[in-house]
Order: C-alpha cells, then sequence, then structure tokens
C-alpha cells in the first residue's frame, strides 16, 4: 500500500532523494554509518505502546554496538516503560542526528538481555547514578543488580544521510536550488537493506571465525 497525491509523469516525484542518493561499496555504506552513529553517541529509541498501540521515543546513550557495528546495545533498567513495549512487540527504531542535520535511522528488532555475563562485560559505574541504590543488598545499582539490563538491537534496515561538503558549499547550494527551482545536492543518502545487513553480519562471522 502506498500514497500518492499526484502524477509527475516522467519526470521524479521526489527530486531531493533523486539528486542526494549515493550508491557506494556494501563496505563504505556500513563503515561511514557506523562511524556517524560512535560520533553521535546518543539516539532517541521509538517503542510502540502495548496498551494504545501508540509510538514513544527516548533518549538513550549507545553503550555498545555488535554484528560488524550494526547492532546496537543500550543499557536500560529492566522496570521501565520501554522494557514492557518490546515485551509487547519487538520491532523498534533507533534514530541519530547531529547539530549539522546529517542523520541515520536503524530499524530492526530488540531483545532484553538479563544474563549477569552480558550485563558485566558492558557494565558502566554511571549507571549506579540512574537505577540507584535502595539500601537492601541487592538493588545496589552494581552489575549484579538484577534491574540492570541491555537491549540488544539487530538491525534490519537503515537510512541515513551524511555530507562531506561544507557548511557553506551546502548553504549555496541551498540558494541556488531557491533560484533555479532544481534540487540541491547537499547530502549522501544512502539506503542499507535487510540483505545487505545480513551479508555485513554473514562476513563479520566469517573473519572472525578465520582469525582463532
Amino acid at each position: 500500500m502506498s500514497f500518492s497525491n499526484t502524477d509527475t509523469g516522467s519526470k521524479p516525484a521526489d527530486p531531493y532523494k533523486e539528486q542526494n542518493k549515493n550508491e557506494t561499496s556494501l563496505k563504505e555504506k556500513v563503515q561511514d554509518l557506523v562511524t556517524f552513529m560512535e560520533k553521535c553517541k546518543f539516539a532517541m529509541m521509538t517503542t510502540r505502546i502495548g496498551s494504545s498501540g501508540l509510538l514513544v521515543s527516548r533518549c538513550m546513550a549507545l553503550a555498545a554496538k555488535e554484528g560488524g557495528g550494526i547492532d546496537l546495545l543500550f543499557h536500560t533498567n529492566t522496570e521501565s516503560g520501554k522494557t514492557d513495549d518490546l515485551k509487547s512487540d519487538p520491532k523498534i527504531n533507533i534514530a541519530f542526528l547531529n547539530s549539522s542535520g546529517e542523520w541515520a535511522s536503524v530499524s530492526g528488532e530488540a531483545t532484553i538481555a538479563t544474563d549477569r555475563e552480558t550485563i558485566r562485560k558492558y557494565y558502566s559505574p554511571a549507571l549506579k547514578a540512574w537505577v540507584g541504590d535502595l539500601g537492601d543488598g541487592k538493588h545496589d545499582g552494581g552489575p549484579e543488580d538484577p534491574r540492570i539490563g541491555m537491549i540488544a538491537v539487530k538491525a534490519v534496515t537503515a537510512t541515513y544521510a551524511i555530507t562531506n561538503q561544507s557548511f557553506l558549499s551546502r548553504s549555496m547550494e541551498v540558494t541556488k536550488g531557491m533560484v533555479t527551482g532544481s534540487a540541491p545536492n547537499v547530502n549522501m543518502l544512502r539506503e542499507l537493506s535487510q540483505e545487505e545487513l545480513e551479508e555485513c553480519e554473514l562476513t563479520t562471522i566469517v573473519l572472525f571465525t578465520a582469525a582463532l
């Protein structure tokens, strides 16, 4: 099912996308995405509320990456609303944005990890400030606190837009577009399909196995 409000004939209905679509190797697409996410650090995590079906977004700090850098991990309090959301519907979106307007959107499925081996591996002392010490000897904000878990996001698709142009160059492109009616070439707009991400993860596994 799709939506359309007009017919543009042979001309592209979305000239911005056509002008900025950037094709390159899978390796470069993945590496540029990983680098961008690392630089952003913070992201908006969108989940679906089970009781209403409405979407809700929360700001989250990226804790770690796996699967060649495309599968994302976040710390969580297991007793929070987002874990309720994910139990009802594991589909999730992670969105990154910087002050230059560059952005990335990663869609996938999430699992909640509570095994202590994983928690100890990625534990940060800063978590104690967020979950607190309840003073009962168990819920102390440490790595053994059962409230501390990880949200693991397995990426299924990704779309992102980055640029190698200066702010001045991009401004000039936009100004030219306003005058001429042509779409400005200001970003490298890229998409990673489910098949491409699966290929990337398989390659990572093969390389890791070969290194053992």
